[in-house]
């Protein structure tokens, strides 16, 4: 399952039934689990931490150090959960002394040529498409579908279960369950499709759109459609996550 081309540093540390292709390179302070596939020309730089069951195609390069010239060379991982697919030329850098981390977490697809930059979360279940860049300490939520060439701006945040539009660019926050696209960036209408698709009931799904009606068409300022979506709107999970994902917002949410 290993082949003798290659390079696997004597302190890094292989779980079971990991198939490592030729002309990978595996550098020391590394920790790999059981299952994964690590196809030639990969490359697992020092500091990177990998579950279970992930596929890593040829060139993506795990764990090398920051593009941010705040880095002085501190301890820090990149790390990545379980089943995950990373394909071609996939770059994931370390974190900084920001945060410390980069993490990826488990079942997602990240496309060809995708760059998660330091101190960056993706959560679980996300596909993201090919070329996509993201810059450092952003977080994409659960369940996000983010389309080919989004460029994303440091310190944002994607909520989860929506969907990005291809090409788009945004430096503002993207609240749950929407669809965000055009240009400039804007919001385009709920994620009804994606939604069903996860299973989400009729009424859920009538409660979010209800919501973000007040919070986009009513021409009240964010702090007064959210009290209003409060007093008119089913309490539930869903409402709450948009409530509380918009008011936490720092950088404020696209329009």
């Amino acid at each position: 399952m290993i082949s003798p081309l290659a390079y696997i540093h004597p302190e890094a540390i292989i779980g079971n039934n990991v198939e490592i292709a030729p002309f990978v390179y595996i550098d020391s302070n590394v920790v790999i689990g059981d299952n994964n596939r690590i196809m030639p020309h990969a490359t697992i730089l020092y500091g990177s931490r990998i579950g279970n069951g992930n596929t890593l195609f040829p060139g993506a390069i795990i764990g090398a150090i920051p593009q941010d010239l705040k880095f002085k060379g501190e301890e820090s991982t990149a790390e990545i959960g379980d089943n995950n697919i990373i394909r071609e030329h996939v770059t994931i850098n370390r974190g900084t002394a920001a945060k410390g981390r980069t993490v990826v977490g488990n079942n997602n697809l990240l496309m060809e040529n995708v760059h998660v930059a330091h101190d960056s979360i993706i959560g679980n279940g996300c596909v993201i498409g090919n070329s996509t860049k993201m810059a450092g300490e952003i977080i994409i939520d659960d369940c996000s579908i983010i389309s080919a060439a989004v460029l994303m701006h440091q310190f944002c945040r994607v909520g989860g279960y929506g969907m990005i539009q291809g090409g788009t660019r945004f430096s503002k926050d993207i609240p749950p369950y929407i669809i965000a696209g055009r240009e400039p960036v804007a919001y385009c209408g709920i994620n009804i499709v994606g939604l069903r698709r996860r299973g989400f009931t009729n009424e859920q799904i009538e409660q979010i759109h209800n919501a973000y009606r007040i919070i986009y068409q009513s021409n009240l300022n964010t702090t007064d459609a959210l009290k209003e979506v409060e007093e008119k709107i089913p309490m539930s999970k869903e409402i709450e996550y948009i409530i509380n994902f918009i008011r936490d917002s720092k950088r404020g949410i696209v329009r």
